[in-house]
């Protein structure tokens, strides 16, 4: 499948802008995701089609806890990944070769229409690398009445995004670090464009956000309080999922402790409305509303709604942004 978004330089020579980091890409080889190589002048997209994982998971898997609580949605992932962080948890699709398997459109509807599923989830590999098969798909599922979600690092031009959300009913966005010199250092990225496809998704669709708490490299208290502050100043009803780090990959830090995630929680809770912590049993991921402290959204295995009625919190009447 040719690829969209790139321009040829010269016979041997095309730049792709489908990320960031546009690559100026040679004959014969490929671009730093891995994904689309330049054949004969063309620019290719190896993993049109090709999934490496696929299974049904709860919605607050992603994680998504303000869309479809309680519900199921069928995931697909593929391989390669525009970033590499040190400390990747699914390295081994994204940046080592992977079996693959092709699986029909068709095929693809029905299960994002089964087993009680409310769609398709595009996921576990970064999904934008694999574009033109992501809007391809998203295309489809929209005319069957399925709902597209997409887990995604945020690492994606402008335009391309822009084409593409409108297929796009939630998205959960990594933002790994409110310092540049992290995505540098440890991503081998740049901060600005994940934040601009943040302020741009959350005009078109459901988002929310995950920061991977790495203790003593992105979790001082002014880096949380920052980076809180600035979700705050698009909506401040926008989820944070605080996640626990485990060593992986190429990065072996102790985990992150359970303070650090407790005390990150309290800094951004000074902002947001609704903070939660991730990848840490026992912990009160419930949501409550931010007014009244009524009990919203029940979560012990999946999430259940109870004191939502119309949109409202059935206490106090305050509007709550959740999409069910």
């Amino acid at each position: 499948m040719e690829c969209m978004y790139y321009e040829k330089i010269n016979e041997k020579s095309v730049k792709c802008h489908l990320c960031p980091h546009n690559c100026t890409i040679k004959e014969g080889n490929t671009g730093i995701c891995r994904v689309r190589k330049n054949v004969e002048g063309k620019l290719i997209s190896l993993n049109y089609g090709k999934h490496t994982s696929y299974a049904y998971d709860p919605i607050e898997k992603k994680p998504l806890y303000h869309f479809y609580p309680g519900k199921d949605i069928f995931s697909i992932g593929s391989f390669g990944c525009n970033l590499k962080c040190d400390f990747c948890q699914n390295w081994d699709i994204a940046h080592e070769e992977s079996l693959t398997m092709e699986i029909e459109d068709k095929d693809i509807l029905l299960l994002g229409k089964s087993k009680g599923s409310i769609g398709i989830a595009y996921t576990y590999n970064e999904p934008t690398i694999s574009y033109e098969y992501i809007l391809h798909m998203s295309k489809l599922a929209k005319r069957h009445g399925l709902k597209n979600v997409l887990v995604s690092n945020g690492y994606i031009n402008e335009e391309p995004l822009k084409e593409l959300l409108p297929y796009i009913d939630g998205m959960n966005i990594d933002l790994k670090s409110f310092k540049d010199d992290f995505y540098k250092r440890i991503c081998k990225g740049t901060l600005e464009p994940v934040l601009n496809t943040i302020k741009l998704a959350a005009q078109y669709t459901h988002v929310e956000i995950t920061n991977l708490v790495i203790e003593g490299q992105n979790s001082s208290e002014e880096e949380i309080r920052d980076l809180s502050q600035w979700i705050a100043s698009i909506d401040k009803e926008i989820p944070l999922h605080l996640s626990k780090y485990f060593p992986s990959y190429n990065m072996k830090l102790p985990e992150t402790s359970y303070e650090v995630l407790l005390r990150s929680k309290e800094i951004a809770n000074e902002y947001l409305d609704y903070v939660y912590v991730g990848n840490v049993w026992g912990v009160d991921n419930n949501t409550y509303c931010p007014n009244c402290r009524n009990h919203l959204i029940h979560r012990h295995a999946g999430g259940e709604i109870i004191g939502i009625k119309n949109n409202r919190c059935s206490k106090c009447g305050k509007p709550i942004k959740v999409v069910y």
